[in-house]
């Protein structure tokens, strides 16, 4: 068994004002169970907890059994607890309509007839588009603070990068629509026949607005004393591999890896001699995978959590894994 030298508890305890954590992982690898054993956690400290999906195939209904997509529901019976599966349809649609107020915006500024509705598809057939609108969301959900604590259940972890890296890219698209935008500003004054300059500009005021709301996100998810993304791996190797891949991705964009946690291990004490060849052959391989953990993340590791008996799902089953994702 690997030596946990700072558990999920403890790192907790030594993060006081932490307030957004994040579970990513490659698919499949109970990142969804996590996330909701955490805000489980967090609520029964007392804290009023948000557990939103940023994942585009949620999950979060099937596993506390209830429906809590498209706002916020208690579950678990507990009244600080709530999960949100986000409608990526309505933020879809809500992002057309603001996109469609502002190409009309740049189509007036340039004196130019052709219809918004010409540019609007080509716009929104981007397939970052409903990541950029999830990203929105999320930060809408963080900028509003109606809770103290937030847990995010997200896409598999590629598209969790690109998810948490909207920031930066965002950032570095408004400086250049700034740049270009006074340019044409200056321009058409230059050009103009009338010394009247223009009174107001909406679509600069909107970029201005924008790159200080990237600027305040960014802020955010790259504090560690806010935020922390933790890692779920199964003893696999894929997915020992693919989160070896991304923490390095993480740690150069500055976003705050707070740590590993193994899930689905096999306890070597309940499989007897005479258990089936395959089972015996599963705690080998993953006894195997264990030592490379070890290996890799080190005292990274914050939790080990078993192999249970039965699917995780309901809250018996929730509290379980409470029990042993911060287990002391």
């Amino acid at each position: 068994m690997i030596p946990i030298t700072t558990s999920m508890t403890q790192y907790m305890k030594d993060h006081p004002r932490l307030k957004y954590i994040f579970f990513g992982g490659k698919g499949g690898v109970g990142k969804t169970v996590m996330a909701g054993a955490a805000a489980l956690w967090s609520a029964k400290q007392g804290k009023k907890t948000l557990l939103a999906s940023t994942n585009p195939v949620h999950s979060l209904s099937n596993l506390f059994a209830q429906d809590v997509f498209g706002k916020p529901a208690v579950v678990c019976e507990e009244e600080n607890c709530y999960a949100f599966e986000i409608d990526t349809r309505e933020t879809i649609e809500r992002s057309k309509r603001e996109i469609r107020e502002k190409i009309n915006w740049f189509l007036k500024f340039a004196d130019i007839t052709t219809k918004a509705e010409d540019f609007i598809e080509s716009a929104t057939m981007n397939p970052a588009f409903e990541e950029s609108a999830m990203f929105e969301n999320m930060m809408d959900l963080i900028f509003k603070d109606e809770y103290e604590f937030y847990v995010f259940d997200t896409a598999p972890t590629a598209n969790a990068r690109r998810l948490l890296g909207m920031s930066k890219v965002y950032s570095l698209w408004v400086e250049k629509m700034l740049k270009s935008r006074e340019e044409a500003k200056s321009l058409r004054e230059l050009l103009s026949f009338s010394k009247k300059k223009e009174e107001k500009d909406p679509l600069l005021e909107y970029l201005l607005s924008f790159r200080e709301r990237m600027a305040s996100a960014k802020d955010v998810l790259t504090d560690k004393e806010l935020t922390a993304f933790f890692f779920v791996t199964l003893p696999e190797s894929l997915p020992i591999a693919v989160i070896t891949r991304f923490i390095n991705w993480f740690v150069d964009f500055g976003i705050p890896v707070g740590g590993v946690v193994v899930n689905g291990l096999i306890q070597k004490e309940q499989v007897g001699q005479d258990a089936a060849e395959f089972v015996q052959n599963r705690v080998k391989m993953q006894e195997e995978h264990m030592a490379e953990i070890a290996d890799i993340f080190k005292d990274s590791v914050r939790a080990i959590v078993p192999l249970f008996e039965t699917e995780v799902q309901g809250t018996p089953m929730l509290l379980r894994t409470v029990g042993q994702l911060f287990a002391a």
